[in-house]
């Protein structure tokens, strides 16, 4: 191969034939001057010299060392245009990216001539060799860019370094149909006119983002294929999808798929799920088959993800983590992001550069395994589990539980559930979930928990995310996967008619699968051993009050430590009874040895617990401590009342009550004892990612009070969560003037800024969000809760707010709860909000009121500014300048707790009605 480069600058007539179609990339939103460049490539095969269009940002780094190259492939109907914002992004940490065109797309030559996929990866393979790119090469492709890049790697290794994929496959399933809005494009009466006669899929794929693309950059796209002979590429491309086993490029595209499983270098896939083409299918498949990537879903992106979401600036990230660089000797070890971020001890590096005590590292104490509790506690009489519905009664026994869950775990294996695989649980709190889950976990199986508090389109997107290969439902929840196409295998919870079975496409049943189960042990079957500490156990899901809900993973030995911390913490173990309001209470309460009972509510709205189903909660199984959230208790509160008098005494023979999920105001913790006049009242403060992380009993937080008033160091502004609990360890990254968490972690009383964390039972990583978890994981080892507080001077945590919602004012930086509190003081508000609107550095401050309908008539109407004389008692109370005061029926919460306040969608709406907007529900 020999060839020549023709500097944009120097490009001659477009209208030539055989030439680019539009000239040079110059000018086009995003890209820089010097970018767009010609490339001339001569073709030993016999093709001739062939023109290529190439976006290089090689002049941005003359005169600097040059980490790499990333070998940037689009797919169709883009073209290297789509690589803009990754050439900015690598020329600033020093790696040359080559975007390119490809033959007969974007600006490269059109010649005529139809291709293949084997001659698109060779047509590559001789450009490259024209650029002198001799590694680290790390390919970059999207679409059909993700085969052709996939085959370049596979022929290149000597230079490869690594492969990063954006929503692409590499085979597809013969069994299946190929995605309909390509089947649609290339049946025989369609294809022609859509792709080439007019440019209905190009603009059908550029109308896919949302928001949808400015028009500027719409034009840049389409800029390159204004004609049918500028777009025939676009038509050869969705022709030469292999969609049968006797086409064409189907033997290249198997031998891609088949090499692609021996690449041992270090992988990133980013993917936007809401694609209608390259479905969780195919990111099952490339997971198969590279099982060493690093995955990064951007929940609310589709097809072109890289106008959706930060791609260039996660790949760069990566590249960082991963070491990836000329003369560094290859990628740094996985572990260092994608675990817990620990070192190569496994203890989590402390802010200050010292390794925490080894009590931080899960894997350093021996603790019982999860599903062993069972076995242990066998020989006990007395209900294990007990569930109230709809004036029923569900109980089982310690010994009956065991041998369910032994029979259930024998059941599944022999149905084909593997260790490692996913099972999702939907079902409701009870002896099921509890079967199930014990079982699957007894195995070696990864639970999958998305609960119906995330909402029905937040459930979907979990599930869909977490990408089960098997799935255990209720009746209503199979129905719900069918319909929503939720992936895995459905197993019934109950035995369902074979019509039924059929028509929601359900295997087994449980009560099945325990028969199968009782029959095997009989005749010889033994489980394999437990799995080990380090072996993946669960998906919870954090509750998406922050946006969508994220999947949070937990080893065996996390999660037994999470039990262990609770225990510790609260006394919590095989003499315990527990009332769970909160599902994964009861479940981490039976890992303990613990008697549980889920009261006769909706569990998807806590606040539906009433005082009398808490009683009879209670009284089931003697109870002596019970969990609910700020929501539920208040709702406890306004039925208390109705309590009969056996009620009441049941309630008085609780000694411990906790509530989480949100702040909780003192004196909704002390009105709540006085129901429960016998019970120490509790708040722990933690999060999905890390619970329990401090706690504080209500003698406490009236200890801090005082201290605030005495003028302790640090005590006041914000709410007391107490001190951490065993293993667990504080820090506070400091704020800067707009806001942002930028300083040095510190220890130091009264310093405001995000709270860092750390714990044995922390999260494993989050679930398939790289990015996410490599930001949550700095340092190493310890966790960014996202909350912003302070520590005082008796070693107290302080919650002022969410990072998200500190407001930045011209005066300086402003935590919401503090003043939230003040505000909730005044006469007739029941709940405030604190937002701010108008750009970081100027922002007001807005407070958005919820008032009491015994004080104001008003309450509960439509959205408004508040009265004059309430305004005024609002800013006299707040003790900060605030720029209006609104009232609203309701303050929108979180689904699942329904306790936090949704800031954000708040801050929006204001904004919106500050500026002239519609007065509106927000």
């Amino acid at each position: 191969m020999t060839g020549r480069d023709d500097l944009a600058a120097d490009a001659r007539d477009v209208s030539a034939p055989g030439g680019p179609a539009q000239g040079d990339a110059a000018g086009l939103p995003g890209v820089r001057p010097g970018w767009s460049r010609y490339v001339t490539v001569h073709d030993d095969g016999g093709d001739g010299d062939v023109r290529w269009h190439v976006l290089d940002n090689a002049g941005d780094l003359a005169g600097r060392d040059v980490r790499g190259t990333l070998l940037a492939v689009h797919g169709n109907p883009t073209w290297s245009y789509l690589w803009r914002d990754l050439l900015a992004a690598g020329a600033a940490h020093g790696w040359r990216v080559a975007a390119v065109d490809h033959l007969g797309m974007g600006l490269s030559q059109r010649d005529g001539r139809v291709r293949r996929l084997a001659d698109r990866v060779r047509e590559l393979g001789a450009l490259t060799d024209t650029l002198g790119l001799t590694g680290p090469v790390v390919t970059v492709g999207h679409d059909w860019g993700g085969v052709i890049s996939l085959g370049w790697a596979l022929e290149h290794r000597d230079r490869l370094a690594g492969v990063v994929l954006t929503n692409t496959a590499v085979h597809h399933d013969d069994a299946t149909e190929i995605p309909g809005l390509l089947r649609l494009a290339g049946h025989p009466a369609v294809h022609g006119w859509a792709t080439s006669g007019t440019d209905t899929f190009l603009r059908t794929t550029l109308a896919l983002p949302r928001p949808a693309l400015p028009d500027d950059v719409r034009e840049a796209y389409r800029r390159p294929y204004r004609t049918r002979h500028d777009r025939q590429a676009i038509a050869d491309f969705v022709a030469d999808i292999p969609a049968g086993p006797d086409h064409p490029s189907r033997a290249t595209l198997d031998a891609i798929a088949e090499g692609v499983t021996t690449l041992d270098v270090p992988a990133l896939i980013m993917w936007g799920p809401r694609d209608p083409v390259f479905q969780g299918r195919y990111l099952r498949d490339l997971l198969r088959r590279l099982p060493q990537a690093d995955v990064h879903r951007f929940e609310r992106a589709g097809h072109l993800l890289h106008e959706e979401a930060d791609v260039a600036g996660t790949v760069v990230a990566w590249l960082d983590a991963r070491g990836i660089a000329a003369g560094t000797g290859g990628a740094t070890d996985a572990a260092t992001v994608d675990g817990a971020g620990e070192t190569s001890d496994g203890a989590a590096e402390a802010p200050d550069g010292g390794p925490t005590p080894a009590v931080s590292d899960p894997a350093a104490v021996e603790r019982l395994p999860l599903a062993g509790v069972l076995e242990a506690q066998r020989h006990r009489s007395g209900p294990a589990v007990v569930a109230l519905r709809d004036g029923r009664v569900e109980e089982l026994g310690w010994a009956d539980l065991a041998t369910r869950v032994e029979r259930l775990a024998v059941g599944l294996l022999d149905a084909g559930v593997q260790p490692g695989q996913r099972v999702s649980l939907l079902v409701t709190p009870g002896v099921d979930l509890t079967t199930a889950l014990f079982a699957c976990l007894r195995i070696g199986a990864v639970v999958v928990v998305a609960d119906q508090g995330l909402g029905l389109a937040g459930m979907s997107r979990a599930v869909r995310g977490a990408d089960p290969s098997h799935l255990i439902g209720i009746d209503r929840a199979l129905v719900a996967a069918r319909a929503m196409g939720w992936p895995g295998r459905r197993i019934a919870v109950s035995d369902l008619p074979e019509p039924r079975r059929r028509a929601l496409g359900v295997g087994p049943s449980l009560a099945e699968l325990i028969g199968r189960g009782a029959h095997l042990l009989a005749s010889g079957t033994t489980l394999p051993p437990e799995p080990g500490p380090d072996a993946e156990a669960a998906v919870l899901f954090t509750s998406g009050s922050t946006g969508p809900a994220k999947g949070v993973l937990y080893t065996h030995g996390r999660l037994a430590a999470m039990r262990d911390a609770l225990g510790a913490t609260y006394g919590i173990g095989p003499s315990s009874a527990l009332v769970a309001g909160f599902a994964p209470f009861a479940l981490l309460a039976t890992a303990a040895g613990a008697v549980s009972v889920t009261p006769d509510m909706d569990v998807t709205a806590p606040a539906t617990l009433t005082a009398a189903a808490l009683a009879d909660a209670v009284a089931a199984i003697d109870a002596e401590a019970v969990f609910a959230s700020p929501s539920a208790l208040r709702n406890v509160l306004a039925t208390a009342p109705g309590l009969t008098a056996d009620q009441r005494t049941a309630l008085g023979g609780v000694e411990l009550f906790l509530s989480a999920g949100a702040p909780i105001p003192p004196e909704l913790l002390a009105r709540v004892a006085e129901i429960m006049p016998g019970a120490s009242a509790h708040t722990p403060y933690g999060m999905t990612e890390v619970l329990p992380l401090t706690d504080v009993d209500l003698d406490e937080i009236r200890a801090a009070a005082r201290d605030a008033e005495d003028g302790v160091r640090g005590a006041g502004n914000g709410t007391c969560v107490g001190t951490p609990v065993q293993g667990a360890r504080l820090r506070i990254i400091p704020l800067d003037a707009l806001g942002a968490a930028t300083g040095e972690p510190t220890e130091e009383p009264g310093v405001t800024g995000e709270v860092l964390a750390t714990a044995p039972h922390l999260k494993e990583r989050y679930d398939r969000l790289w990015a996410t978890q490599a930001a949550s994981a700095d340092p190493p080892g310890w966790h960014r809760t996202g909350d912003v507080g302070h520590l005082d001077a008796r070693g107290r945590l302080w919650i002022e707010g969410r990072h998200a919602h500190v407001i930045a004012t011209a005066d300086g930086v402003l935590t919401p709860v503090a003043v939230e509190h003040r505000v909730e003081q005044v006469h007739g508000v029941r709940r405030a909000a604190v937002v701010g609107v108008g750009p970081a550095g100027t922002q007001q401050v807005v407070v958005v009121l919820e008032t009491d309908p015994a004080v104001d008539p008003s309450s509960g109407r439509r959205p408004a500014l508040a009265t004059p004389g309430l305004t005024r008692a609002v800013r006299r109370a707040a003790g900060v300048p605030v720029a209006a005061v609104l009232r609203v029926a309701e303050l929108p919460t979180d689904i699942r707790h329904n306790s936090k306040i949704e800031r954000g969608r708040l801050a929006a709406w204001a904004e919106g009605v500050l500026a002239g907007g519609r007065m509106s529900a927000p």
